[in-house]
């Protein structure tokens, strides 16, 4: 196929979705630069297919698994700079971006633009824009019916919130996250985003920046102890109750 591209057909861009969505599974479990080339070869791969194939359903299908992949490599590769690279993720991310508007595609938009929101808040240390992108995403989550993308953009909405010392706006967010994640049905095709307790992670996160890091810590050790498997999520959730025992002068292990 990848010889003769034109010949590409739903059930070769199935595989490669299938492909993707293998690799995606890991992510929580294997180091970003050991999935990165595996997902670089994929994503271009998917890229060159869809240069050349010009039938509508394929088209639309590869363009779909073209926004996703282009998305998963920006998570990679921030992971893997350690949050220094932005300039290569927002590359990543403008292109699922672009790729999914084209496509029609709102919900892979609306989680790329989320994404593109956390280089904002914690690359680039601002929260307005990181507000402008989440706001955003919820919106366009919620216009397609995804509770589950709809109430995790919230959650960043009111972290960005937090970060800027607006507190009633950041619970108002939280109240509105709450609601819609817990609205979240089984087929949301998003509901895979969304992990165990990835509210009161977030929660935890944004009493921090609110600055009040006894309510952090009360959240964040049983949100611990809940991510035990989820290794990612759990070193974030770690690292932000350090902070809390620090900032309430409790620094000894």
């Amino acid at each position: 196929m990848l010889k003769n591209p034109r010949t590409a057909n739903l059930a070769a861009v199935a595989y490669l979705r299938q492909e993707l969505d293998t690799l995606a599974d890991t992510y929580d479990t294997t180091p970003s630069t050991s999935l990165l080339p595996d997902v670089g070869r994929l994503h271009g791969e998917v890229t060159f297919l869809h240069s050349y194939v010009s039938t509508g359903g394929v088209r639309r299908a590869l363009g779909t698994v073209q926004a996703t992949s282009a998305t998963l490599m920006g998570q990679l590769v921030w992971d893997a700079s350690q949050r220094r690279d932005r300039r290569t993720a927002m590359k990543y991310y403008d292109q699922a971006v672009t790729i999914a508007k084209q496509n029609g595609d709102v919900l892979h938009e609306a989680h790329a633009r989320l994404r593109a929101g956390f280089v904002a808040l914690y690359a680039d240390g601002d929260p307005k824009r990181g507000l402008t992108h989440a706001a955003h995403a919820a919106q366009l989550a919620s216009d397609v019916g995804s509770y589950a993308l709809a109430g995790l953009a919230m959650l960043h909405v009111g972290e960005a919130n937090a970060m800027m010392g607006e507190r009633s706006a950041c619970e108002h967010a939280l109240t509105q996250a709450e609601d819609r994640l817990e609205r979240m049905e089984t087929a949301d095709p998003a509901r895979e985003l969304v992990a165990a307790e990835q509210f009161n992670r977030m929660a935890g996160s944004c009493y921090l920046a609110l600055g009040e890091p006894r309510m952090a810590q009360v959240i964040l050790e049983a949100t611990s102890f809940a991510l035990r498997e989820r290794e990612k999520s759990r070193a974030i959730v770690l690292g932000n109750l350090a902070t809390a025992h620090i900032r309430q002068r409790q620094i000894e292990p």
